[in-house]
């Protein structure tokens, strides 16, 4: 994966583009984002055509050369998809198997046989969890709703008290794991360790998923207690399939890249010498490229070969994974765009320089950053990326596994109180039968426990680390 260096961004901020003071700059900032915002919002723009809106505007305020701010926009959009375009496609090439093949059926078919029922909401939240390690978000509720319907249905349960559960555990590894999208951009721009990061991400994830979940769902499920909809339980694609894969190679092979990454940030600890023949091997062997596409290689034999699918089937099934993440490349890339933009034109120093004199935490600084965009434009992607670039002067000075909690803040900072301007809201709405109100008061509510649980076990991890 490309890195910008922390050094770099710092060296980029010390020369600007602009020579804008503090004020003009922060006007320029939020010019900026209100027009980004207002574009989202207001008049429905495509979230790509509205990040380069934004940046152009952001340059025009602060007093940047056009040219200039065109030319920070394209390194920023370069550099952006350079770095995690990759890692986005194989990620979901590597889903699209998953699902296709059965292997997420199988998943979820036996953690429900083994589970009873005061075990189910534990149970949803951990199929989640392990489901949705490799997919998007919107992918892995596209997926789980139908277990979710029929499992409330079969069982009598209130239906959030089946899926709040699965519904965090999705929202915590889209908003705190690698290798989704929003986590990936902000290890990218404040020059934070992968492994390390997805070390802590799982510390963090773990008891935020547990609390917004099962423990939640019991409260989501009084106040707002409906029954599945009827007409919402949609047919399982694997009900065709002839054979799917196992459930121990299947979770073995959605596990294969997290284990490869992982085993690099231990040994990176253990033995610390750049030198060192054994670094060197899992240098390579844990590089995001090298473990998402070595687990893509084998799902085609674990889990394609395993589902019956011929040679020509499973090139198609990877042809149909990548049609669908075009426009999510173009919105990290145009984010990209606009995070390289604020850094150039001074914002970051501008940062650095203000917070310096506030008795206030970087990590809650960046939390706060990603909670405002998150409320604005509605994207936790779109907040991830505009906070990293923001506070990624703050990371010059930290420490490896505090550069890592900084991600983590702004991941969970950017899961802040959905509502009415983001995607997810409506579709959890209509996926489950419910009201406005009723969205509000389970969906909402959760994501918002997603983001304060969060930032809370990121805080007391800084204290010990």
């Amino acid at each position: 994966m490309t890195h910008l260096s922390v050094e770099m961004l710092a060296a980029d901020a010390a020369e600007p583009i602009t020579t804008a003071g503090h004020a003009q700059l922060g006007i320029a900032v939020l010019a900026g984002i209100a027009v980004i915002v207002l574009l989202i919002t207001k008049f429905k723009l495509h979230a790509f055509l509205s990040l380069i809106i934004g940046s152009l505007v952001l340059g025009a305020v602060a007093g940047a050369p056009l040219d200039k701010t065109v030319t920070s926009f394209s390194a920023g959009l370069g550099t952006t998809v350079a770095g995690t375009g990759v890692l986005i496609a194989l990620g979901a090439v590597l889903g699209r198997l998953l699902a296709d093949s059965g292997g997420a059926d199988q998943i979820v078919d036996t953690i429900l046989a083994k589970a009873g029922r005061k075990a189910m909401p534990w149970a949803m939240v951990l199929i989640a969890g392990i489901v949705g390690l490799p997919l998007f978000f919107e992918v892995g509720i596209v997926l789980l709703i139908p277990v979710v319907l029929l499992v409330a249905k079969r069982g009598n349960f209130s239906l959030m008290r089946i899926g709040i559960p699965a519904l965090a555990g999705l929202s915590v590894m889209h908003g705190l794991i690698p290798p989704h999208p929003g986590p990936l951009v902000a290890i990218d721009a404040v020059g934070a360790n992968l492994g390390v990061t997805l070390a802590l991400g799982v510390v963090v994830a773990i008891p935020t998923a547990i609390i917004a979940g099962p423990v939640f769902s019991r409260y989501a499920a009084r106040w707002v207690d409906i029954q599945p909809p009827e007409n919402l339980v949609p047919e399982r694609t694997s009900d065709d399939l002839a054979k799917r894969p196992g459930f121990g190679i299947t979770v073995a092979t959605v596990l294969l890249p997290v284990v490869m990454m992982l085993a690099k940030a231990l040994v990176d600890i253990v033995v610390d010498d750049p030198g060192h023949q054994v670094q060197k091997v899992f240098d390579v062997i844990g590089s995001p490229l090298i473990a998402l596409l070595t687990a893509v290689i084998v799902a085609m034999f674990t889990l394609g070969r395993a589902a019956g699918f011929s040679r020509g089937r499973i090139a198609a099934t990877v042809e149909k994974s990548l049609g669908p993440i075009a426009g999510v490349l173009l919105i990290v890339g145009a984010g990209g765009g606009f995070k390289q933009t604020l850094v150039d034109a001074g914002v970051g120093q501008m940062i650095l320089d203000i917070s310096k004199g506030w008795n206030i935490s970087a990590l809650l600084l960046a939390w706060l950053i990603a909670v405002a965009i998150r409320l604005a434009t509605g994207s936790a992607t779109v907040a991830t990326i505009s906070a990293a670039g923001l506070v990624a002067p703050l990371a010059a000075e930290m420490t490896t596994p505090h550069a890592a909690l900084l991600v983590l803040a702004i991941g969970s900072g950017s899961l802040f109180f959905s509502h009415v301007n983001d995607a997810g809201f409506w579709l959890v709405k209509e996926y489950f039968g419910m009201n406005v109100g009723q969205t509000l008061k389970t969906w909402s509510v959760m994501e918002t426990l997603i983001s304060v649980v969060g930032i809370v076990c990121v805080l007391l991890l800084s204290l010990v680390l």
